[in-house]
């Protein structure tokens, strides 16, 4: 899945983010620029360019200032490395964040009561358009009234002669007069507003502005054709309030990943992943959340999840087991590629390549679905990324998959990746991200972890238990296993090069004793043995001692019963100038 903007995942799609945590930064002569992590068992990339060491002759002092830049980014990125989730518990977000959080969440009301989210880009929702319509009338009211009294100021402020006044009164008498039934209409109501303001004002013998005022908008009251339509445009000159011609449709609803946008705690999870994608700018989240909203419709992810694609990727896209933390573990093999009809098969032309990109989404679609989104909860991956055999950045139709893909995580899949792990990483991706890593945000780089083939099994096991970990991978989780599960933990031992191990699995009574024993890399050798607790009992040889290679054997699975009580010694002889992980666990049973 993909992060920050941060943006989601990729399988053999690339990940959503593609960088490494570097260790070290490059002195360019303008800015500090991360260099590659510790080079693999391959060729080496040279900690400092052939720019550096001029820049150090010519301009010392500006070079010291760039050091003291890099010694800053340095820091910064070795606290990365203990980068921790943020907390999706709104009671424990920062002010800033709540605050960010609450006007998202207006914004979406509102634009849910407006139906933005299913209005085409190129047409306003019924209600805006409404709304709009019924701003312009009362506008062309107020212009009108306004007119009125501009006109009719002069005459209230000097007396004017009787016969001007007439005059005036004659260029304001209303067109010829309309059928007799919209005479009668039309004739009641100036009567009516004509006697009233006069009888209110004959006392004195003189008309007040109030009194000219009403008397002049009401004739200017264009005829209405029935009695029912007079009413309705009698109404806001008598200061009364329109109704609406009809009830506005009620507010939409919208959900992403099954969740509504507005509900409860599991939406504020949703939409605090947008926020981080776009560092809490409420506006530029609110574009993302409206953005992804259109595009999972047109994109047809609701049908998609039911849609069968077949299982031929099923080896290069896969979920397995957990990582320490509890995220869930998906692995992304590009060495498969390699295959050339697989890859033809993919990629070879658009309409394979949207078919590939399709099974991707839906692939990620379903493992989010079984993410938990409370605030307490798992709702984050963790992609493993096999880069052994990969066909690199030279396949043109790869390449092009990867970027339509990581293009469509990285906008509409924010904040799904925990941490990305890159193992047995060739020497070109060092080159690559070399390339890539000064325009990758610190955030984005603390998610990232790589390692070499040497390198790649011991890097797994700091963030995902050896039980969970694949036996391709170094770890000891095999399909079909009968005696052990990922609940029967495993055992990590480091031997010293040129040092013995022994394990001693201690036996009380009848049973039945099952072990798996594991040295990554192998070359060592191995020998398992009982000794009884008796005096006179004798030892008996369980495995001869012989010397294992990693390509005899991946994991050595062994049994032994007995009926009485004493010990299994195993004994790991590490002959290498090496150090090497042992992994055992062990269980027994009643005969």
């Amino acid at each position: 899945m993909a992060q920050d903007t941060q943006k989601p995942e990729s399988a053999a799609a690339a990940p959503a983010e593609v960088a490494v945590v570097v260790e070290k930064p490059e002195v360019t002569g303008k800015e500090p620029q991360p260099s590659p992590p510790a080079p693999v068992p391959e060729p080496e990339v040279p900690e400092k360019p052939a720019a550096a060491v001029v820049v150090e002759e010519e301009k010392e002092e500006a070079v010291v200032e760039v050091n003291e830049k890099a010694k800053v980014e340095e820091s910064k990125i070795t606290e990365s490395d203990s980068f921790k989730e943020e907390t999706n518990v709104v009671g424990e977000l920062p002010e800033a964040q709540k605050r960010a959080l609450d006007e998202l969440k207006l914004l979406i009301q509102e634009a849910l009561k407006k139906h933005e989210f299913t209005a085409k880009e190129d047409e306003k929702p019924v209600a805006d358009k409404k709304i709009e319509e019924e701003k312009k009338e009362e506008k062309e009211e107020e212009k009108t009234t306004a007119a009125v009294e501009i006109s009719e100021e002069p005459k209230v402020e000097t007396e004017a002669p009787a016969d001007v006044e007439a005059k005036e009164e004659e260029k304001t008498l209303p067109p010829p007069a309309p059928p007799a039934e919209e005479l009668t209409v039309e004739t009641e109501t100036v009567e009516i507003e004509v006697v009233e303001k006069v009888t209110a004002v004959d006392d004195d013998g003189a008309k007040t502005v109030e009194a000219i005022e009403e008397s002049v908008v009401a004739v200017a009251i264009p005829p209405a054709e029935t009695k029912e339509e007079a009413a309705v445009e009698a109404a806001p000159q008598n200061g009364e309030t329109k109704e609406a011609e009809s009830t506005p449709p009620p507010a939409e609803e919208v959900s992403i990943w099954g969740i509504p946008l507005l509900a409860d705690e599991k939406s504020d999870v949703i939409l605090l992943k947008f926020l981080r994608a776009r560092d809490f700018k409420v506006n530029d989240a609110f574009t993302m959340i409206k953005n992804t909203v259109r595009w999972r419709k047109e994109f047809g992810i609701d049908s998609l999840l039911d849609e069968d694609l077949g299982n031929e990727l099923d080896k290069v896209v896969f979920m397995h087991g957990f990582d320490k933390e509890g995220h869930p573990v998906c692995y992304n093999v590009y060495g498969e590629f390699q295959d050339k009809e697989m890859y033809q098969n993919t990629f070879s032309d658009e309409e394979k390549r949207t078919k590939f990109l399709r099974w991707r989404i839906q692939f990620l679609e379903k493992s989010i679905r079984k993410l938990d989104f409370t605030p307490n909860g798992i709702n984050t991956i963790v992609q493993v990324n096999d880069l052994k055999n990969s066909p690199g950045p030279a396949k043109k139709e790869l390449r092009q998959a990867t970027n339509q893909a990581l293009n469509l995580l990285q906008d509409n899949y924010p904040e799904f990746v925990a941490k990305q792990v890159f193992i047995n990483v060739p020497w070109w991706y060092l080159a690559f991200n070399r390339m890539i890593s000064p325009f990758l945000t610190q955030r984005t780089k603390s998610k990232f972890v790589c390692a070499g083939p040497s390198k790649s099994a011991e890097t797994l096991f700091k963030y995902i238990a050896p039980e969970q970990v694949p036996v391709q991978y170094g770890g000891l989780s095999r399909e079909g296993e009968q005696e052990f599960t990922v609940v029967d933990a495993v055992t990590e031992v480091t031997i010293k090069p040129a040092t013995k191990h022994t394990i001693e699995f201690p036996i009380t009574e009848k049973c039945n004793l099952v072990w798996d024993l594991r040295v990554v890399g192998w070359n060592v050798n191995y020998g398992a043995e009982f000794m009884p607790t008796a005096e006179d009992g004798y030892t008996v040889i369980v495995s001869k001692t012989r010397k294992v290679s990693s390509a005899d054997e991946t994991v050595i699975s062994d049994a032994f019963k007995t009926s009485e009580s004493g010990k299994v010694v195993l004994t790991i002889d590490n002959q290498t100038s090496k150090k090497k992980k042992l992994l055992y666990r062990s269980k027994t049973g009643l005969l």
